[in-house]
């Protein structure tokens, strides 16, 4: 998890509520696909930064050298290709919920506010944004087989075509 120790995130939370029928509200599936985009987001340095830059000016520095961009790791870079990825699977509408949640760590209160929607409306949200999240991660298995979109007894009978009138 990103969060210190002893510190929960809002998914955390969000994993702990149940549903009126007493089961799960988050899917394990959701919640492992929240925790894998929070993770891609934390190696892909995508974090903004809080502190001041300790890198040199753009004058001060040699020619050719183009500083913190050259530095990214390949790990990074494949990790904000997976985190790309992900938000474009879920959709723009959903994206940005995944990312305040999951990667900036804004509770569902802070959600609602600041997106002036209906009190306990950003659960749903959060939820449905997971749920596509994880079925990006892990789709489901493509079926196999021909499928056919007749009823029973649609097709005519051989037998009909070799009597004799």
């Amino acid at each position: 998890m990103m969060a210190e120790m002893g510190e929960k995130t809002p998914l955390d939370m969000l994993a702990r509520l149940k549903a009126r029928d007493g089961s799960s509200f988050l899917t394990h599936e959701a919640f492992s696909a929240g925790e894998r985009l929070a993770e891609d987001f934390t190696r892909a340095l995508m974090q903004p930064r809080v502190s001041a830059s300790l890198e040199p000016r753009l004058e001060a520095r040699g020619r050719g050298h183009s500083g913190a961009a050259s530095a990214v790791s390949d790990t990074a870079i494949d990790a904000r290709s997976r985190v790309a990825r992900a938000l474009k699977a879920i959709g723009p509408e959903l994206a940005d919920i995944a990312l305040d949640f999951c990667c900036f760590m804004k509770g569902l209160e802070q959600i609602e506010r600041e997106r002036q929607w209906p009190v306990r409306s950003a659960k749903l949200m959060v939820r449905t944004a997971l749920l596509a999240l994880a079925r990006h991660y892990a789709p489901p298995p493509a079926k196999t087989g021909i499928r056919g979109w007749g009823a029973e007894g649609y097709r005519p009978e051989i037998s009909a075509f070799f009597t004799d009138d």
